[in-house]
């Protein structure tokens, strides 16, 4: 059996970053802006990049399978939710450390008026969730020539 030197703060930080995982968990909220009482077990976390043409959200969803994914645009919000499962105990399988989360997850994000929401695309491969924003042809760019008279 090795030692292992006990340090007080290694500890605190361990209760730190789970009290910070407890609070940074969102309520859902409904379209009315009210808040249901139910809490999402997990964040999943993602990118956000845009181009000239489109807005493009990755959420990292690993082990999640795609029937267990939802994706909804209401009201001007982008809701991801959905729900990753445990695995089922084994008899003679003894765990040691259990970090990843399980359970409900559900993320928002509040879309900006260039987004045309009615061509929304979501694509979902190897535990990536790829969802295409398109932009409304007005809030595209627009070069303008200017003639000299």
């Amino acid at each position: 059996m090795t030692l292992v030197r006990w340090d007080p703060f290694r500890e605190l930080e361990d209760m730190s970053e789970r009290l910070n995982r407890v609070f940074a968990r969102p309520a859902l909220r409904t379209p009315g802006g009210k808040e249901h009482l139910t809490v999402a077990d997990w964040i999943p976390t993602v990118d956000i990049s845009e181009t000239d043409q489109s807005y493009l959200i990755k959420a990292e969803l690993p082990e999640v399978k795609k029937e267990d994914v939802k994706v909804r645009v209401e009201d001007g919000v982008l809701t991801l939710s959905g729900e990753r499962r445990q695995e089922k105990e084994e008899k003679g399988k003894k765990y040691h450390r259990v970090e990843r989360s399980y359970g409900s997850f559900v993320r928002s994000f509040a879309l900006p008026e260039s987004v045309d929401e009615s061509g929304v695309k979501a694509e979902y491969k190897d535990g990536v969730l790829n969802l295409h924003l398109p932009k409304a042809e007005k809030a595209k760019p627009k070069a303008i020539e200017v003639k000299v008279g």
